[in-house]
């Protein structure tokens, strides 16, 4: 795939620069945060609109055994990568009809509430999508035309209760061909809450975690999901509703409600590409809807603020009129590598995926599955790669504690060639490159003994036990130069490829009887350093682990919704 072209000045990539170096962690210092935490006072972690019509949608405990839909979910999840040699999410999926039991399956199992914890006093959902922190800043808006029982319009996503609220009625004269659309933006608030200057990222990595989440329930569907990166942010804004600031009215300071427009994911049902909008269709579209509701407060009483923030975010924003050539050749999912995968249904795996918050430290994962695995984590034609517009930019740098018959050390994962020749001489000249028989493009580094490799991986983890615990813990090291030489925009487009890759982490994970959990906190250049990296080449965005977890049986666990009727 070409990469997009994100025209901008000079002065908005010196930004972006200096915002990634500000908000790197280092060993004597963290990135500027808030120097306490109000619990009782954390921001709301749902938003609603006020004085907008909504719609309950129904659940997935409403479907009617046998039906089209319930056999969808209780498809094999495996079977979603490839079928018949044929790449994820092509003909060999049947194809439902755009419904609204179909689009309520498909945002339930990518951006609903999938259970409710609670420990003592405390109760708190977790979702389809993860999130750093459990703070969930994304926001979902659907564009949606001739979809039987919803008029056309805009409507927001409203997980609470798993319902839709008409922000905009459309008035212009769609076609009557059905049309779905997902606009993701985020209220980055609820990450500056705890995170500081650094939530900027964590909020981007979220946008990837979702695009791949609502890409594997579109696969389930027969449906294509992909980004339209022709669509600036601003456009994004105006057709979102989100530069309507009276509509979402703050207390003390602006930012805390704003939410930053971020991608629109076009949706196809027919194995054809979704019709591309351009900016002139959308602004119709805004500009002559009737518009509803008014946006709940997210924090009336904010303690802090990051200029830092503000100023990445104008800086990497797209402008309309992005180009790419379009995708080119990438190969199809190996027919063989999920012959000896357990056979969980698609909605049994997508809405149990969890969080591991501590590992088994004896536990060694079977090398069949972690060879799988791995296979699973080379870019593909088909999905969730497809979803995003960019070319992957991404290689993996491995922590293997405890693989059945490898080495404990450090290996790495070019996830193509030319990220390897990049790489290789970049690298610590002593490492060894070494292949790891088995195992696609897997190199081994070096060696490292278990005790010393744990207290390698804890201590440039912030110290955390969940990095030396898992079976292997991994970070995620971006072309970084190379992205930014096309415009400080693909500064985001890196952090969501990485988030892309932890939600195939996690659910790869999951379907190994094992459990992963992305780590955002790391220090930044004393991973470098590890590496040999000497400038800012390639830079590490995003960290994970995989391991077999410890369940805290102290927590309850109650489901997500009980059953209700559309209204």
């Amino acid at each position: 795939m070409t990469p997009p072209i994100y025209p901008a000045s000079a002065a908005d990539l010196a930004i972006v620069r200096a915002y990634h170096r500000r908000s790197k962690h280092r060993f004597d210092a963290y990135a500027p945060g808030p120097e306490a935490l109000d619990w009782d006072a954390q921001p709301a972690p749902f938003r609603h609109f006020a004085g907008a019509p909504s719609f309950v949608l129904p659940r997935l405990s409403e479907q009617t055994p046998g039906s089209s839909l319930d056999i969808a979910l209780q498809r094999p999840f495996a079977t979603l990568g490839v079928t018949d040699g044929n790449p994820r999410g092509t003909a060999d999926t049947p194809i439902l009809p755009p419904r609204l039991d179909s689009i309520a399956a498909l945002l339930q199992l990518s951006l609903g509430i999938t259970a409710w914890k609670s420990l003592g006093p405390d109760r708190w959902a977790l979702r389809a999508n993860p999130s750093s922190g459990n703070l969930h800043p994304t926001e979902a808006y659907l564009w949606l035309s001739a979809i039987d029982g919803l008029a056309d319009g805009l409507y927001h996503y409203r997980p609470e209760d798993h319902a839709l609220e008409l922000r905009a009625r459309h008035v212009v004269v769609s076609a009557a061909v059905p049309r779905l659309a997902i606009l993701l933006s985020s209220a980055m608030w609820r990450e500056a809450w705890k995170y500081g200057e650094r939530a900027f990222r964590y909020c981007q990595l979220d946008i990837g975690h979702a695009a791949a989440a609502l890409r594997y329930a579109a696969g389930m569907l027969g449906w294509r999901l992909t980004e339209q990166p022709q669509l600036g942010s601003a456009t994004l804004a105006r057709f979102a509703g989100l530069d309507r600031m009276a509509e979402f009215p703050a207390r003390r300071h602006v930012d805390t409600e704003r939410e930053e427009p971020e991608i629109l994911l076009a949706v196809s049902f027919f194995n054809t590409p979704p019709d591309a909008p351009d900016a002139s269709d959308l602004h119709a579209l805004a500009d002559t809807a009737t518009w509803h509701g008014v946006a709940s407060t997210l924090d009336a009483h904010p303690m802090y603020q990051w200029p830092a923030i503000n100023e990445v975010a104008a800086a990497s924003r797209c402008t309309d009129g992005m180009t790419t050539a379009g995708p080119a050749p990438m190969p199809v999912a190996n027919a063989t590598s999920a012959t000896a995968i357990p056979s969980i249904p698609v909605a049994n795996l997508l809405s149990g995926r969890r969080s591991a918050q501590r590992f088994d430290g004896d536990h060694v994962m079977p090398f069949d599955a972690f060879a799988s695995l791995v296979d699973r984590l080379h870019p593909v034609a088909g999905l969730p790669w497809d979803s995003l517009g960019d070319v992957p930019r991404v290689a993996l740098l491995c922590f293997i504690h405890r693989v059945e018959g490898l080495e404990p050390g450090l290996y790495l994962l070019p996830r193509s060639a030319s990220q390897l020749a990049d790489l290789r001489p970049r690298l610590n000249a002593s490492f060894e490159f070494a292949s790891t028989p088995g195992v696609a493009g897997l190199l081994r580094l070096g060696a490292i003994a278990p005790v010393e490799l744990r207290r390698l991986a804890r201590s440039l983890h912030c110290h955390q036990d969940i990095a030396a615990t898992a079976c292997f813990a991994l970070g995620m090291l971006a072309d970084f130069d190379a992205a930014l030489d096309v415009g400080p925009a693909a500064y985001r487009a890196l952090f969501r490829e990485c988030g892309l890759i932890g939600q195939v982490l996690y659910l790869e994970a999951e379907l190994r009887g094992l459990r992963g959990t992305g780590i955002g906190c790391f220090f930044d250049d004393p991973v470098h350093d590890l590496l040999g990296l000497k400038d800012e080449a390639w830079q590490s965005l995003y960290h994970f682990t995989v391991g077999l977890p410890l369940l805290d049986t102290r927590i309850e666990t109650a489901a997500g919704y009980t059953a209700a009727s559309p209204s």
